[in-house]
């Protein structure tokens, strides 16, 4: 995309990225993509806000070279040094041999450990300003949302709030860049929650106190380094990032994930009759198959839902390995206060239950019911499949 202009002189310098399968190397994207997002200020002196990862840099050396020289960069603002917002800092460097590298303490620390740079850097603090002329830049220290090093950089004339990591989202821009100008904004909002909790849910104490230091200032649009720049209602994205901190801390939205897997079929026989008697009571059930989905689309259902039904074979003595991988996972993310209920099948012994359940402690998930039936899918031990999926359900409305 060309660079645009999102503010007079202020301009969105960005690259999308629909070739990259997996976003830092772990969280699959290759279906949604997603854009690498930098901007322009030009002053009296011109200012460079966050960068890109080291791909396609004929594009985002050409897109800034459309507004101003790269010899004519003055700053250079990192707000967060995670190689996927500053790849191209080495070239940028050589470009503009003169530019000052503006960044926390600890930035200039990673900076010097990944990239070798450790000259022409001016260190900022929380509420620190850079001068650009008639425009001025002021700094928030924002750590852990989602490194330590971590700033928001506002801009007070036009209320931009260069937000990094915070209030971003997966999906490449689909031609425009503005989410009033979006024709699929539920799309970008999806996609928000499941970067929301494949990337920063772990520090979301962190960014429930970035908001916080934020509820005073005067933000009229949001641009962050990932995904749409919020310019008609900012304030949708807080409120939905504030939501989303906040899940832990509640029974969760009345509705059912049910994560499954299954060797022979026969737990999938019992999936499939569990899910029918959860719906005949009138809640909505999502189901994954743990084995043929990438964690990355299950955790924000876990976050989110109040009910989790866990349905999974004994395997060696213990839980499936694929429904294994995915309760541990939403466990390190901090998926709290979950009502949950087991079910699976088993041959010449059990386990399963009992490393589900050594599993979620920690994290406080209340085991409402379990179903653990030897041998195959009988229509007797079917019929017990649908009727255990209608009481959990029955349960979760009851403490609704």
């Amino acid at each position: 995309m060309p660079a645009v202009e999102i503010k007079p002189d202020m301009y969105w310098v960005g690259v999308n990225d629909r070739t990259t399968d997996l976003f830092e190397g772990l969280w699959p994207i290759s279906r949604e993509g997603v854009s690498y997002n930098s901007f322009v200020i030009k002053d009296e002196k011109t200012a460079i806000i966050d960068l890109a990862k080291a791909m396609k840099t004929d594009d985002f050396f050409g897109q800034i070279a459309d507004i101003t020289s790269l010899r004519d960069i003055d700053y250079c603002v990192i707000n967060h040094v995670e190689p996927d917002h500053t790849g191209v800092l080495r070239i940028l460097k050589e470009m503009a041999p003169d530019m000052t590298i503006v960044c926390t303490e600890k930035a200039a620390g990673l900076l010097e450990a990944y990239y070798g740079v450790h000259d022409h850097m001016q260190i900022v603090g929380d509420g620190d300003t850079l001068s650009l002329g008639t425009r001025t830049l002021q700094f928030f220290s924002t750590p852990f949302v989602h490194w330590p090093e971590t700033m928001m950089t506002f801009e007070p004339s036009e209320g931009v709030l260069f937000s990094c990591d915070g209030f971003g989202g997966y999906g490449a821009l689909q031609g425009t860049i503005f989410d009033d100008e979006c024709q699929d904004q539920d799309f970008y909002e999806r996609e928000s929650l499941r970067y929301f909790v494949n990337i920063v849910a772990k520090f979301r104490v962190s960014v429930r106190k970035a908001i916080q230091k934020l509820a005073d200032v005067d933000v009229r649009m949001i641009a962050p380094s990932h995904g749409l720049i919020w310019r008609s209602r900012p304030e949708r994205i807080i409120e939905l990032y504030q939501k989303w901190c906040d899940y832990p801390d509640t029974p969760g939205d009345l509705a059912v994930t049910l994560i499954y897997g299954s060797m022979y079929g026969n737990t999938e026989s019992f999936m499939n009759a569990a899910a029918q008697g959860i719906a005949a009571e009138g809640l909505d059930v999502e189901i994954f198959d743990a084995a043929r989905t990438h964690s990355s689309y299950m955790l924000p259902y876990l976050w989110t839902r109040r009910g989790v039904v866990v349905g999974a074979p004994t395997y060696e003595g213990a839980l499936f390995p694929p429904v294994w991988e995915v309760i541990r996972e939403a466990r390190i993310k901090g998926v709290k206060n979950r009502q949950l209920a087991m079910f699976g099948s088993y041959g010449w012994t059990g386990g399963a239950l009992r490393d589900l359940v050594k599993i979620v402690e920690p994290v406080k998930w209340n085991l409402v019911d379990s179903l653990e039936i030897k041998g195959g899918a009988l229509p007797a031990s079917i019929a017990q499949a649908a009727a255990f999926g209608r009481k959990f359900a029955q349960t979760l409305k009851q403490d609704a």
